[in-house]
Formats: C-alpha cells, sequence, structure tokens
C-alpha cells in the first residue's frame, strides 16, 4: 500500500523546523524561517531499501489554527530518483478537527512510476456511533522484489517486478463505546504483476517462470473485525492498549464468486508510559490464511519493511517490504520512545523523539508450526517528529542479517 510512502519528505519537513526554530533568520535564512518564510522550501530524503535514496525539493505550506494545531499542509515536490528518473508529485493534507483527516496525493516519474492517492477519514474518536474511511488508489510501482516463498528464501534468488494496482475500498466501524467497536471493510482490487524494469536485478518470470499472481489478477475482499481500543490517543497514543481480531474472505470476481483466500488474524498493541518524556511499546500481529485457491503471491502472508496494518505485510524494519512470504506470518515488535526535545514552529508544538526498537517475525506454510521457532530478528533506533495532534513524521534505521535498512514515512510503524 502506498499511503506511508505518500509522507515521504514530511518527517524531513519537521526535522528542518527543528533546525530552524533554533536560530533567528537572516537574510537568505529566513525562507527556512517557520516565523516568516511565506513557504518552507525543505529538502526531501525519501529512503526506502527497494526504492532507493530519492531526493527531491519541497516548498510547503503549513495552516495551523489559534490553538497551534496544524489544519492542513499543502507540499508539492520536484524530485529524483536513481531507477526511475525525474518526478513531480501534487499533495494536499486536510485536518479539520481530530474527528476528521483527509488528503490527495498524485504524481508520476519520467519512468514506468505513477500514482495518486486520495483518502477521507471521520468519526476516528469514536464519539459518534459510526466512523468510516474511504480511499481510491492507483499506483504503479517498479520497484517489489521477490525472493521465493518461504521463510529461508535466499538474498541471491533477488528479483523484481513491476505492479500496477487499482482499488477501491470503504471501512464501517460500529461504534459500541468509545472502546469497543465493530468494523467491516469492503475493497475491490486488481492487480497487473509485469515484468521488472531494473537494470541489475533480474526480473521476476525469468527466475521463477510464471508463478501464481503474474498478470492480472482481481480480488473482492471481505473483513470484519472486532475491535478494542483504550488508547489516549488514535495517533499519538502514550497509555493504553489496542486489540483487533478480525476475519476475511476474497473472492476472485463479484462479490463471493471463485474464492481466492480466507484469512483470520489479530493485531494487539500496548502503551505503557514510565514517565512523561518515556514510553515502553509493544505490538504482536499474527496472520493466518485458513484456504487458499491458487492465491497469488502477493496476497500471502509477508514479512519486511515498517507496515504494521492488518494486511498481508507485517514489519520487519531490517528488510525490505515483503522481503519473506508464505501464508501464514508471525511478527513482534518492541520500541522505547522517547521524548528527547519540545518547541514551537509554524504555529504549533513540536516534539523531537528518539527510539530504540526491536523487531522479530517469521513466515510459515503449516498452521502448526510454532511461529516462535526461526524468527528474523532486527535492532535499530528511530527519529521521530510529532506535530501534536495530528502528524507524526519518521526515519527508522534497522539492522538485520542482510545489513541495514532504512524507512522514511507518516504515521508511527508500529
Amino acid at each position: 500500500m502506498p499511503m506511508a510512502r505518500q509522507w515521504g519528505g514530511v518527517c524531513a519537513l519537521l526535522l528542518v523546523l527543528s533546525v530552524a526554530a533554533q536560530a533567528p533568520a537572516q537574510g537568505a535564512t529566513q525562507w527556512f524561517d517557520p516565523a516568516s518564510a511565506p513557504f518552507l522550501p525543505v529538502p526531501e530524503i525519501d529512503v526506502d531499501p527497494n526504492s532507493g535514496t530519492t531526493l527531491g525539493l519541497i516548498p510547503v505550506w503549513v495552516s495551523a489554527d489559534n490553538q497551534q494545531v496544524i489544519r492542513r499542509i499543502i507540499a508539492p515536490d520536484l524530485i529524483h530518483n536513481p531507477y526511475f528518473g525525474f518526478g513531480a508529485r501534487f499533495r494536499v493534507f486536510g485536518f479539520p478537527c481530530e474527528d476528521t483527516q483527509w488528503f490527495i496525493v498524485g504524481g508520476g516519474k519520467e519512468r514506468v512510476e505513477r500514482e495518486f492517492d486520495a483518502v477521507y477519514e471521520s468519526g476516528r474518536l469514536r464519539e459518534s456511533p459510526w466512523s468510516m474511511k474511504f480511499e481510491a488508489v492507483f499506483d504503479r510501482s517498479g520497484t517489489p522484489r521477490f525472493y521465493g516463498i518461504g521463510n529461508h528464501s535466499p538474498a541471491f534468488d533477488q528479483t523484481d517486478y513491476t505492479n500496477q494496482q487499482v482499488y477501491v475500498q470503504a471501512r464501517f466501524g460500529r461504534n459500541l463505546s468509545r472502546a469497543v467497536q465493530w468494523l467491516y471493510l469492503l475493497r475491490a482490487r486488481s492487480v497487473d504483476v509485469t515484468p521488472g524494469t531494473l537494470i541489475h536485478i533480474a526480473s521476476l518470470e525469468r527466475r521463477f517462470g510464471s508463478v501464481l499472481g503474474s498478470g492480472v489478477t482481481r480480488e473482492t475482499l471481505h473483513r470484519v473485525a472486532l475491535a478494542i481500543d483504550t488508547r489516549d490517543d488514535a495517533t499519538m497514543p502514550n497509555r493504553g492498549w489496542q486489540l483487533t481480531a478480525y476475519a476475511g474472505m476474497a473472492a476472485r470476481h463479484g462479490l463471493l464468486n471463485q474464492s481466492l483466500y480466507s484469512e483470520a488474524g489479530i493485531d494487539a498493541r500496548g502503551y505503557w508510559p514510565l514517565n512523561p518524556a518515556l514510553t515502553v511499546v509493544g505490538r504482536l500481529g499474527l496472520r493466518y490464511l485458513p484456504t487458499t485457491f491458487r492465491t497469488p503471491f502477493w496476497a500471502l502472508s509477508s514479512l519486511g519493511g515498517d507496515s504494521s496494518g492488518l494486511d498481508g505485510s507485517q514489519p520487519l524494519r531490517g528488510f525490505g517490504t515483503s522481503r519473506f512470504y508464505d501464508r501464514n506470518a508471525f511478527s513482534s515488535s518492541w520500541e522505547l520512545r522517547w521524548t528527547a526535545h519540545q518547541f514551537n514552529a509554524v504555529g504549533t508544538r513540536i516534539d523531537l523523539q528518539l527510539t530504540p526498537f526491536v523487531d522479530a517475525g517469521r513466515v510459515f506454510g503449516r498452521a502448526g508450526t510454532s511461529p516462535l521457532s526461526q524468527l528474523h530478528w532486527v535492532g535499530g533506533i528511530g527519529v521521530r517528529a510529532l506535530a501534536r495532534p495530528t502528524v507524526v513524521g519518521y526515519v527508522d534505521f534497522g539492522y538485520g542479517s542482510e545489513g541495514l535498512a532504512v524507512f522514511t514515512g507518516l504515521n508511527y510503524p508500529i
């Protein structure tokens, strides 16, 4: 899913603000001073193990209200990626209130990659009877990797492919209370897997032939979930816990025709403050596919990257996204979030956090396999910038058995 990557550079914005807020504006530096500049020209460094390092410039307009709360960010950019050349994107993020947020992002590069993502979410605080979220996505990416199936798929089997997906999805939540919610998600998606375009990496079909998932596959996913959430905040929690148990079924055509797979899993997170500046955070995720019917590889459970949603990929921040594929997956992560510095910029308060973390996980094909055996381990540290109450930008450095991986994005990775 492209959402986290859409915010590459927002973290850079917040980190630049941390420097700009420390020194008075003089001469050309006033353009980087949040108090005097008509907009902020922010250098962009967007890092991902698969996509490489994208460099660019983002002129950013930030609007905050009288309570120092960010309400809108306009952030177009000009970028260069070593694989796909120059490109441009337009971004608008809206935060009308804590209960509602939306964004629209669109852009493309000289070669291969195109993107569009529009999201509207309301009822985030669960104070009304219903919560809802709508999303429409077109994403063409030339950097996904495939190493084969299994917990020990070797690094030398690395291949790439071009993934084009189009989907619309709607999620509805019935709030029994502020803490208890029933969820239903409906997603219609078309995925087209075609040969890779990266020069120095073998294309998927050359090494693995015609694997399940090549070409065009359509799916309609129905998922129901029970979510119990006692966290003190949905975006920047400091105490409480969240437990989501879910089950779903995907069809190949139509609403329920030609079953593709079924899924079941849990996602549990806990937050324990040791003092006002220090919080321990833990997460555990477990996903099973009880039934599969010629299921494409990209719909299997996977491990790797910084994503921690309910879909197939589980986080392992020392490896690229979806480094390991198999039918089932387990992951666990622990962080120590330390607020090292606070300051005011662009009319709002910004916190800087340092976050050492540990990730562990594995994928496995048989339901009877122990999720806790033969784990992949990752250790690292993250730098997070928080513009309360709505924006979290991060840079995470993780080290695993295949070396260093760096991720940037929006919202806490776990």
